[in-house]
């Protein structure tokens, strides 16, 4: 017969017993880094290697560094080095890690270095600090990569894969209740497409465009001041003289929907910076200045950030300039500075010069603290930058000009 011992407290009365459990595992992330011109790379020397940008996984940041040249003197540039690095503050940061070389040819026939689909015999790979790194010196062969389909239009395409471990007890209970994504704005959708209970009617152009002052008022600080601050006679029709009806309804769109229309989000990209200020985007972005629309701001904002190229950049940046958008005019001025040689042989650059000098200091202090950031040691230096390796005076010269 098995006796068994149930625990009391001091008191005598019976403990419940607890229990928990501890579960190790990975918090996954991945970038994608594109190195564009790698004929040019190519005699940047041994050791010397082009930098992603950072990108976080895990509460850490990490960087991809590709070396053309190789990072082992010994190999005499007969291959190429890929590295992962640990490009934020942490001790002993235990990850695995994936390099994945893409096939170009879509034959899905990749190059895969892996720590997740192998046996952990030693575990984990451990970073000690800042800078540590996993990857490969003798990742590929130099000359089969020039001939292989991983290397088209002088591009390659190379994938990241970082799972940080992190251990945490589990409290998640037994059920849970799923609750459905907001759908307030397909009600308030509705509003705009049946027009039911519309009281104000404006004039777009001679278009007749009916709507809800109610919503409009909620979502639009400016015409909330125009409906119900104006003392002069409500009036059930407004006269729209700054915007064309095409602009003017996607603005509607968003403020009943939440969502930018399809046209913006299938516009084609330019990269003329004569045709950038005509997009449907920028108009909009123009409007939600306006009309005090800041959530539609920072979508179109969004949206034009994608479009920034070397041809383009200096006119998004006099727009997110004249329409107060802050986030963007920083990504245009960072991009600008990095790229500084490319950009002032732009068209777009001497529309800038001529129209937007007091632009031309925000860059020149953007550009000094890019150097600083370089002469410290920081990670964010252009990809022009590093195939000079920072030793290009004409870039200085050039500079000191604007």
């Amino acid at each position: 017969m098995t006796n068994t011992v149930i625990p009391k407290s001091e008191t005598g009365t019976l403990v419940s017993p607890t229990s928990s459990r501890s579960v190790t595992e990975t918090v996954n992330g991945s970038h994608r880094f594109v190195i564009q011109g790698y004929s040019l790379a190519k005699g940047m020397g041994v050791g010397k290697h082009i930098a992603s940008d950072n990108f976080t996984v895990g509460g850490y940041q990490w960087a991809i560094y590709f070396y053309p040249d190789g990072k082992n003197p010994e190999d005499n540039s007969a291959y190429v080095s890929v590295f992962i690095a640990l490009a934020s503050e942490g001790t002993d940061v235990r990850a695995l890690f994936e390099l994945t070389l893409i096939d170009q040819s879509g034959n899905g026939k990749h190059k895969v270095h892996s720590h997740f689909d192998r046996s952990l015999e030693s575990g984990p790979y451990t970073l000690k600090y800042r800078g540590s790194m996993w990857g490969y010196k003798r990742f590929f062969r130099r000359a089969m990569l020039e001939t292989s389909d991983f290397l088209k239009d002088d591009c390659l395409k190379i994938n990241c894969t970082v799972g940080v471990v992190v251990s945490a007890i589990d409290c998640s209970r037994l059920h849970s209740i799923h609750v459905p994504e907001s759908d307030i704005g397909a009600h308030f959708g509705m509003l705009l497409e049946n027009m039911e209970g519309s009281d104000v009617t404006f004039n777009v152009a001679g278009e007749m465009i009916r709507a809800h002052k109610l919503v409009l008022a909620a979502r639009s600080p400016f015409l909330r001041s125009q409906f119900f601050d104006d003392k002069e006679e409500d009036k059930e029709e407004v006269h729209i003289t700054d915007l064309e009806p095409k602009v003017f309804k996607a603005m509607l769109h968003f403020m009943y929907w939440d969502v930018l229309t399809e046209d913006v989000d299938k516009e084609k990209s330019t990269s003329s910076c004569v045709l950038v200020s005509e997009t449907l985007t920028a108009k909009l972005l123009a409007a939600a200045d306006k009309y005090g629309l800041d959530r539609l701001r920072l979508m179109c904002e969004s949206h034009l950030c994608k479009d920034i190229s070397v041809d383009s950049v200096a006119s998004i940046l006099a727009l997110a300039d004249c329409h107060h958008a802050m986030e963007l005019k920083a990504v245009c001025l960072r991009f600008a500075a990095e790229n500084l040689a490319a950009v002032m042989r732009s068209d777009g650059f001497e529309y800038l010069k001529e129209n937007c000098p007091s632009l031309q200091s925000e860059l020149l202090k953007t550009v000094a603290g890019c150097e600083e950031d370089c002469s410290s040691g920081g990670k964010s230096r252009s990809v022009w930058a590093q195939l000079s390796d920072g030793g290009d005076t004409n870039g200085r010269r050039v500079r000191q000009r604007t």
